[in-house]
This record gives C-alpha cells, sequence and structure tokens, in this order.
C-alpha cells in the first residue's frame, strides 16, 4: 500500500511557482555510457517527452571556495567566464548529472547567469522520454 501511494504521489508533484530549483522533468539513474572500461556512473534522464526550446531544469550555484580546483572533479561546474576559470560551482538538483558528449551532439544547454548564482537548462532538440540529457 505504501508503494502504491508513493508512486501515485510521485506521479502529481508539481512545483511551486517562487521555487528557485525545478527537476521535476528529469531523473537520474546508471548512465547508458557506463561500461566495464569506465565503471559504472550515472546519468540524468528526460522523465517526459520535451519539446526543442523547452525549459528542462532550472536550479541555484553555489561558489566553492577559493583555490578549490574544479579540474578533479567532475561533479562541478565553471563558473565564470574568465579563462582560466578561477571559479567553480556545486549545482543543484540533476544538473552534476548531464554528462558530456561530443561537440555540437548534445541534446542540451545550459544557459548561465553568473551574477545571480543560477542556471537553466534547455533542450536543443526534440527529446523522447527517457532519453539521456547530454
Amino acid at each position: 500500500q505504501f508503494l502504491l501511494t508513493s508512486i501515485t504521489t510521485t506521479k502529481t508533484m508539481t512545483s511551486h511557482p517562487d521555487t528557485k530549483i525545478d527537476c521535476s522533468k528529469v531523473y537520474v539513474k546508471k548512465s547508458t555510457f557506463s561500461n566495464e572500461e569506465t565503471g559504472d556512473f550515472d546519468g540524468a534522464f528526460a522523465a517526459v517527452a520535451i519539446k526543442e526550446g523547452d525549459l528542462i531544469e532550472k536550479g541555484v550555484m553555489r561558489r566553492l571556495p577559493e583555490g578549490f580546483d574544479g579540474n578533479t572533479c567532475p561533479y562541478i561546474f565553471t563558473w565564470s567566464e574568465k579563462r582560466p576559470c578561477t571559479t567553480w560551482g556545486m549545482g543543484s538538483g540533476c544538473a552534476p548529472f548531464y554528462n558530456t558528449c561530443k561537440e555540437g551532439t548534445a541534446n542540451t544547454r545550459m544557459v548561465r547567469y553568473f551574477d545571480e548564482d543560477r542556471f537553466e537548462i534547455f533542450a536543443n532538440r526534440d527529446i523522447e522520454k527517457d532519453e539521456e540529457l547530454l
């Protein structure tokens, strides 16, 4: 009975209009890119079909302490236009689980609002339900 209630609640969950974080269109599970060579790692997937240009996820970024080297951690983001990057951020929601791909093949794009420490992720093309987000 508890499991059925949990599933029903998940299907009807909606975001509050004032939320700074919304990843309700995304879920995380083992990446389709995991293999014997790379080992197991997680990826972000579309929980629903998403149309080109649609907002997939929005969230906040927390700046990491000065001196932190983001080159040693794959789960954080460059958080500055300055190169080489010396400002790194930890993203909310499912954003850290979007895996990278060859340039020009990503099905998503992140718009970064550095001055507001927030981001939005949009669909570059139509994305099918359960497709991995890159």
